[in-house]
């Protein structure tokens, strides 16, 4: 064979290789474009299209009202607090429970991993009991005010920086720490100069989807702050639900969607490796100087607790005593009939739900993660991927809300009128699960030697068959993760939800939060108990994650 066939067959390989990776990508392709790029389009839409001319001057006009500034600054204000705050407890439970020998430590880093999955409607309730009247916190005199709201975001989000940072710095090289320290670097100055710079990319990393996070925490603010307190996120509920000023919500939604992409676009280069040690420290036990980390590490307990036990308590507290009146009370509709469905057809509607969110966000999560981890061979290959990569992440740089508002407003005509659709529920909560899927799946099929492929290969194994004997034995527990983790987010999805749910098929979330809006004593407690019901099934659903341990999960 000549030098012209070699180079005839090494493209006819290329070109095999491209359209498999076309293909493998064609579904989730498909998906993103009819129930992301569309919806999306549609919303910026209605912010800069007036009278069929692009017009920028309506979103200047919204952007120049008192409350919109109001708004835009008490997001950014809200968010750089809670990140802060977030960031030293995170970082001081991440040296308490990753690098010390502290007593049952695996047990508090998976409680303490809870609230990043709950519902954020039922933390905003927890809260309130919390700071109300009746609760212990109640002679602080937080309640309504923006403390209350800082606390919650903490409650949510330190979780995050101690799984990022503690999984960094469980994994660092300790020989620059143990060098400094025998040149006579106090544990301080050893930390200040040594650790603290090699766990700034980890550090940075997770502090910028925290804001993310904090800036896009729809249904504790909604909860807590009502009309007096309110993010860029809950405005657009405000303005699409109450006032139907649906251009001013497309044009904050504009707004928030460059916010989040370029906090998105931060923590991507913001991402580098710490240097890792060949043979990971193990941890060391408890001394004088880790006290303060030991403290902090009590202290974001003790904030995690207190509003779920204060939670429980105020379920079971009937006339005075305690029982189980108001769990029986989810089987009726409540007070004259106040639920159009009953809680317990709800809690069914969000269980059926999640189980096809969780399906969706697998069928589209699988093949995209087999793309993008397979060895790259040319240059174009190369660039294919990280298009493919960075196109799949985009649902992580649009809120909720965002996404329901653009369900809402474009999948409401021929040939895509959905409204009436069963599965658009579970769509929209799949693509919030995916990017959560991708990070768990695409470290461990990244991970996998590529070399074992190939000689599978050659030993006559098709395809399939390779994936059965060489994939599979290593994925299937990553897998199960990656499903948990999209039950757990769909149980608790409130914000697209909350816009596309059908009044007869409401899930839980929603109907929380309708016991919530209505006065009265009998709603407030089913508002409780249906809240301990929702947070025990997404507790159940993350710990038994949690106790299958692959890797990338502390990444998440």
């Amino acid at each position: 064979m000549d030098g012209r066939d070699l180079a005839l067959s090494a493209r006819r390989a290329q070109g095999r290789r491209l359209a498999t990776l076309a293909a493998l990508a064609a579904l989730p392709l498909a998906v993103l474009c009819v129930f992301f790029v569309l919806p999306v389009a549609g919303m910026l839409r209605r912010g800069v299209v007036v009278d069929g001319h692009v017009d920028l001057g309506a979103v200047w006009d919204v952007l120049a009202r008192p409350r919109t500034r109001r708004v835009v600054w008490f997001t950014a204000w809200s968010a750089a607090a809670g990140t802060a705050a977030s960031l030293v407890l995170g970082i001081a439970a991440a040296h308490a429970l990753y690098r010390l020998r502290t007593p049952g430590r695996a047990a508090l880093r998976a409680a303490l991993t809870v609230p990043f999955v709950l519902p954020t409607v039922v933390v905003g309730i927890a809260f309130r009991e919390v700071m109300g009247p009746a609760g212990p916190l109640a002679f602080l005199g937080l309640d309504g005010t923006p403390v209350a709201i800082l606390l919650a975001l903490v409650f949510f989000n330190a979780s995050v920086v101690m799984r990022g940072v503690g999984s960094a710095w469980q994994s660092m090289d300790p020989r620059p720490a143990e060098a400094a320290a025998a040149l006579g670097a106090t544990p301080w100055r050893v930390l200040r100069t040594v650790t603290l710079p090699a766990l700034g990319p980890a550090i940075a990393s997770s502090a910028t989807i925290v804001f993310l996070f904090c800036a896009t925490a729809f249904g504790v603010v909604l909860t807590l702050g009502g009309l007096r307190y309110s993010t860029v996120e809950t405005e657009i509920y405000l303005l699409t639900n109450n006032l139907l000023d649906l251009p001013a919500a497309a044009a904050l939604s504009i707004v928030q969607l460059m916010m989040v992409t370029t906090l998105l676009a931060v923590a991507g280069r913001s991402r580098r490796r710490v240097d890792v040690a060949r043979v990971p420290p193990r941890p060391r036990g408890v001394r004088r100087g880790d006290a303060p980390a030991v403290a902090a590490t009590l202290v974001l307990a003790a904030l995690v607790a207190l509003p779920l036990v204060t939670l429980v308590r105020g379920a079971l507290r009937v006339d005075g005593g305690y029982g189980l009146d108001n769990f029986r009370a989810l089987q009726t509709a409540g007070p004259g009939d106040a639920l159009a469905v009953t809680a317990t057809d709800a809690l069914a509607t969000s269980l059926r739900t999640a189980v096809d969110a969780t399906w969706m966000a697998l069928l589209i999560g699988i093949p995209i993660a087999v793309a993008v981890t397979r060895t790259s061979r040319s240059a174009a290959e190369r660039r294919l991927r990280g298009a493919l990569d960075g196109a799949f992440m985009l649902p992580l740089g649009v809120s909720a809300v965002t996404l329901g508002f653009g369900f809402l407003v474009t999948l409401d005509r021929p040939p895509l009128d959905l409204r009436d659709s069963p599965l658009l529920v579970p769509v929209a909560q799949a693509l919030v699960a995916l990017p959560l899927v991708v990070r768990v799946l695409t470290p461990v099929l990244g991970g996998i030697d590529e070399h074992q492929r190939q000689a599978a290969a050659s030993l006559g194994a098709g395809p399939l068959r390779v994936l059965a004997t060489v994939d599979l034995p290593v994925v299937w527990r990553p897998l199960l993760v990656a499903a948990g983790f999209a039950m757990a987010v769909s149980l608790g999805e409130f914000g697209a939800t909350s816009f596309l749910a059908r009044d007869d098929r409401p899930t839980l979330p929603v109907v929380v939060y309708q016991l919530i809006s209505r006065p009265g004593a009998v709603n407030h407690g089913m508002a409780l108990a249906a809240s301990v019901v929702l947070a025990a099934a997404c507790a159940v659903v993350i710990l038994a994650v949690e106790r299958l341990r692959v890797p990338g999960m502390d990444a998440l």
